[in-house]
């Protein structure tokens, strides 16, 4: 079954190099793109209508049809799992959704589980100067910051930030938390427990639905380059896969287990050049 995985806030397919390239490849096929305004895609030529949790949920469906995918289990980091959350009414084919750092609140309710103004409010800013890209880079990866990271922070457009978080406090969108709590598609919530922008305690007061191990886990390591995340992409596949196969579920692994990671030479990656959706592109 593929994986389709969603990067956050002005960042880029990159993120997801390191997976691309391990284990979990060997056996799955993985998807991600850059949304419109990010990475290796254009501009949106309509930012009011495209720079939204809907509008980026319709991008990412129109994506998987566009390259026949009838089912997929969907991981979403940051905004990437709110584009996760909008996409469970858009996409049936849905059969398990992961979220990292991602907050399912209710409508009209944006601050509410945040600890700080998210990313001490560049996230939502349109222009960045040099010195709060260095920042905003620095708040999110810290030493792992790559600085392919900071290029995807500077090319993306400012007006995707502004246009999002406005969108998002005048409620466009599904009610993220009612969508959780009444969703049959299975839900894993996995966050690093040092996260310095949410609030952990939050994700506890959610009555999810179908909630991977009845839980929400928060990891003593947490960082898009841990391989750590390849196992626990295995178990959430396996648990989706399990949700209509009936087949029993992967063991779950100790956090802090690192996991070493060959170079693969087949890995898939898609994004949107232009306004179309694309072919998919395979690297060398």
């Amino acid at each position: 079954m593929p994986v389709l995985r969603i990067h956050g806030n002005s960042s880029c397919h990159g993120v997801f190099h390191h997976q691309l390239h391990g284990e979990l490849a060997q056996d799955r096929r993985l998807i991600t793109f850059d949304p419109p305004g990010h990475g290796e895609s254009s501009d949106a030529p309509d930012p009011m209508r495209s720079y939204t949790r809907p509008g980026l949920a319709d991008a990412a469906v129109e994506l998987l049809e566009k390259l026949g995918v009838t089912e997929a289990v969907v991981f979403g980091w940051s905004l990437g799992g709110h584009i996760g959350i909008e996409m469970i009414p858009r996409f049936q084919g849905m059969r398990g959704l992961m979220v990292s750092g991602t907050l399912p609140i209710g409508r009209n309710n944006m601050a509410q589980g945040f600890v700080a103004a998210p990313r001490s409010g560049l996230a939502g800013r349109q222009d960045l100067t040099e010195i709060e890209i260095d920042a905003f880079v620095q708040a999110i990866f810290g030493r792992s910051a790559e600085p392919f990271l900071r290029d995807a922070v500077a090319r993306a457009d400012g007006r995707f930030r502004k246009r999002a978080f406005e969108a998002s406090r005048a409620g466009k969108g599904v009610d993220q938390r009612l969508t959780v709590e009444t969703s049959p598609v299975p839900l894993a919530v996995v966050n690093g427990e040092a996260d310095r922008f949410v609030n952990l305690d939050y994700f506890d007061t959610v009555a999810y639905a179908n909630l991977w191990e009845g839980r929400c886990h928060a990891w003593p390591v947490w960082g898009m380059r841990r391989s750590g995340k390849r196992r626990t992409f295995s178990i959430l596949y396996s648990n989706a896969s399990c949700a209509t196969s009936k087949r029993p579920p992967l063991a779950t692994v100790e956090p802090r287990q690192r996991i070493g990671i060959p170079k693969h030479q087949d890995r898939a990656l898609t994004f949107f050049p232009e306004i179309e959706v694309p072919e998919e592109h395979h690297f060398a």
